[in-house]
């Protein structure tokens, strides 16, 4: 793989708050990076960091991408939904449905997740972040299939998803119909090219395959949501 996902970027009112929570969910270290700044490292194969930058831009709307935490049992979903209440998260109503079985949740800064009810087939051979669930058409599923080399793991209906070779989360796109975008995204990708690619050839190559420039190392994918490419120490 020439680029791969080096993390998952939060802005936050709080980050190092924020990333309290987010580790207490789930059980991930939270470290002080001298490059990355306040950062929660995997410890199993999510294949990412999440990472907490500040802001001080207030949450206007939902979110494009949310964590699907997935249940070993109904008891071990309860045990999850009751760990986040007791961290600062609260319920969250988005219109579900009264026999749906998933719970959805918000963390302190009211960034959307659901905890998804045991024996949910689809993300059955999944970690606890079963899937990052997107807002978003065919065309992005497919764009981000390009640009990381991850294969197709779901294509019907106008709904997507990929999922890296070694395993991982699995990340899915609705399909239509797609939310208005308002703002830029709290949630993006940082995206880091493999050791001795070139950076420069990869955003070119991303542009290639659709995404849009909006600055040197800035880009929006073909549903215009922006994600960075790193650039490596010294380039």
């Amino acid at each position: 793989m020439a680029l791969g996902i080096h993390a998952l970027c939060f802005d936050a009112l709080d980050p190092a708050g924020l990333a309290g929570f987010w580790s207490g969910v789930l059980g991930w270290e939270l470290v002080d990076d001298p490059r990355d700044g306040v950062v929660l490292l995997p410890d199993d194969d999510t294949g990412f960091r999440l990472r907490f930058v500040p802001t001080q831009a207030p949450k206007s709307g939902p979110n494009q991408l949310h964590f699907d935490l997935t249940s070993a049992s109904l008891a071990d979903q309860q045990h999850t939904v009751a760990r986040a209440l007791a961290l600062g998260g609260r319920h969250l109503d988005v219109g579900q449905l009264p026999e749906e079985e998933h719970v959805v949740l918000a963390d302190p800064e009211g960034n959307e997740f659901c905890v998804i009810e045991p024996g949910n087939s689809f993300l059955a051979d999944c970690g606890f972040i079963g899937a990052l669930s997107s807002d978003g058409l065919q065309e992005v599923g497919y764009f981000w299939s390009k640009a990381l080399d991850w294969p197709l793991v779901w294509d019907q209906d106008g709904e997507t998803a990929i999922r890296a070779p070694y395993g991982g989360p699995k990340i899915t796109w609705g399909g239509p119909p797609v939310a208005p975008k308002v703002g830029r995204n709290r949630l993006r990708f940082e995206l880091a090219p493999s050791p001795g690619t070139d950076e420069v050839s990869q955003v070119d190559r991303l542009v290639a395959l659709g995404a849009t420039r909006i600055d040197l190392d800035l880009l929006a994918d073909p549903g215009g949501n922006e994600f960075r490419v790193l650039r490596r120490p010294g380039g």
